[in-house]
C-alpha cells in the first residue's frame, strides 16, 4: 500500500518538525529548559538516574520497544540510553549534557523518520463506507471467505477473521487491537446474533456489510487514530553506515566502550547479540525481537560468521570489531538477496498525552 493513496486527510511524520526543533537553536535551548524544569523533581539543577527514567521511557516508547522490564534484549538498550546521558557514570547530568545528548538522541530519530515515516490515520467511517459501496467490494471479500475457508466454524467467527484481514487502507483500524475490538467491532457485532454456522459465501457477505455499516456508524461516532508505518529491509542501511569509515568507527568504538572486559582486556563472544542490537539502529536495522523475519536472518547470520555463536571463547577489541563488522555484512546480502517487507499499523490511544511530548515536539 502506498502512502499516497492514504486519505482523510492523513498527517505524515517524517522527522522534519523534529530536525527543525533542535536546527532553532533559542527555540530548542527553550524547549530543554521546560523538559529540563519538569524532570528536575528536586531542584537541585542535575538530573538524576531516578529523573532521567521518565525520559529513558518515552525514548524506548518511541523507538517501538516494550515497556521496561518485559525482556533482557530491550532493557539493554534501555540501558545503553541511560548510559548516553551519563556516559556510564552513576552521576547526576547536568542541563548542558541533558541538552548534548538529547539533541543527538534526537537527530537520530528524525533521521530514521526521513527513511521510514510514520502516517497518522483518523479513522472515522469514510473510507470503509466507501469500499462497502465500492467496485472492488464482492472480489475482495469472495477471495477473503476463500482463504478464511473451514478455519473458522460461527459465521460470527468468520466476520471477526474477515475484519483482521482488511488492511487499514480499507478503513478498518486494527481488530487485534483491544480496545477497537471491544468498543467497535463486538458492539457491531452483538446487534446481529451471528452464532450459528456458515452455510454459504453469499449469506457471510451479506452480514459481513451489515456488521461493517454498524461499525461505520461506531467510527462516526469514535473516531479511531492509527500510526501507519511501512519499512522494506534491504541491507541499504548496513550498506550507508559500513561505506562510512568515520561513522563505523564512531558506532563500533562506542559500542564496545560500554561492553564488559576481563582483565586482559578481552570481551566474549557471548556479547555479539547484545553489540549487534545497539548498533541495529545505526544500521537501519529493527531491535531483536521485533520482527520474527529478520531475527531467522539474524541467528542464520550468527550460526555461520565465523562460529560467533560460539560463547566460550574471548577476543581481543579487534577481532571482536571485526566479526561484529562480518555479521553486518552478512546481514547485508542476506536482505540484499532477499528484502524483508513488513508494515505496523498501532492504535494511538493518547495522542495528546503529556508523556510523549519529549519525542513529539509541537
Amino acid at each position: 500500500m502506498e502512502m499516497n493513496q492514504m486519505r482523510n486527510g492523513a498527517q505524515v511524520l517524517d522527522g522534519s518538525n523534529i530536525m527543525e526543533l533542535v536546527g532553532n537553536e533559542q527555540g530548542f535551548s527553550n524547549y530543554v529548559d521546560s523538559k529540563f524544569h519538569q524532570l528536575d523533581k528536586d531542584r537541585d539543577g542535575k538530573l538524576s538516574l531516578k529523573e532521567l527514567e521518565p525520559a529513558v521511557a518515552d525514548i524506548g516508547a518511541a523507538l517501538g520497544l516494550p515497556a521496561q522490564g518485559t525482556t533482557p534484549d530491550s532493557d539493554h538498550i534501555y540501558y545503553q540510553v541511560l548510559n548516553e546521558f551519563t556516559h556510564g557514570k552513576q552521576e547526576k547530568v547536568s542541563k548542558s549534557e541533558f541538552k548534548e545528548v538529547l539533541s543527538d538522541i534526537l537527530l537520530g530519530m528524525a533521521a530514521g523518520l526521513k527513511r521510514d515515516p510514520i502516517v497518522i490515520l483518523r479513522m472515522d467511517g469514510k473510507d470503509l463506507f466507501e469500499f462497502l459501496n465500492g467496485p472492488g467490494f464482492d472480489a475482495e471479500m469472495t477471495s477473503i471467505f476463500s482463504q478464511i475457508g473451514n478455519s473458522s466454524t460461527s459465521l460470527r467467527e468468520h466476520v471477526i477473521e474477515a475484519f483482521g484481514r482488511l488492511d487499514v487502507d480499507r478503513g478498518i483500524p486494527p481488530t487485534s487491537d483491544s480496545w477497537v475490538f471491544n468498543n467497535i467491532v463486538d458492539p457491531a457485532l452483538l446487534s446481529r446474533g451471528l452464532d450459528r454456522p456458515v452455510t454459504d459465501q453469499e449469506t457471510f457477505m451479506e452480514e459481513f456489510k451489515k456488521v461493517a455499516l454498524n461499525v461505520v456508524d461506531y467510527l462516526k461516532e469514535k473516531p479511531v487514530i492509527v500510526a501507519h508505518s511501512e519499512n522494506t529491509f534491504d541491507g541499504s542501511g548496513v550498506k550507508r553506515l559500513l561505506s562510512n569509515k568515520f561513522q563505523k568507527d564512531k558506532t563500533m568504538n562506542t559500542t564496545i566502550d560500554n561492553l564488559p572486559k576481563d582483565r586482559n582486556g578481552k570481551i566474549s563472544k557471548k556479547y555479539l547479540r547484545v553489540a549487534l542490537d545497539v548498533v541495529s539502529p545505526s544500521a537501519g536495522l529493527p531491535p531483536v525481537g521485533a520482527i520474527e523475519e529478520m531475527d531467522k536472518v539474524i541467528s542464520e547470520t550468527f550460526k555461520t560468521v565465523n562460529n560467533a555463536d560460539e560463547t566460550t571463547m574471548t577476543v581481543k577489541e579487534e577481532e571482536f570489531k571485526k566479526l561484529l563488522t562480518d555479521i553486518l555484512e552478512n546481514i547485508m546480502l542476506q536482505l540484499e538477496e532477499s528484502p524483508i517487507a513488513v508494515s505496523s499499523n498501532s492504535v494511538v490511544h493518547e495522542p495528546l498525552s503529556s508523556s510523549s511530548t519529549l519525542l513529539h515536539p509541537s
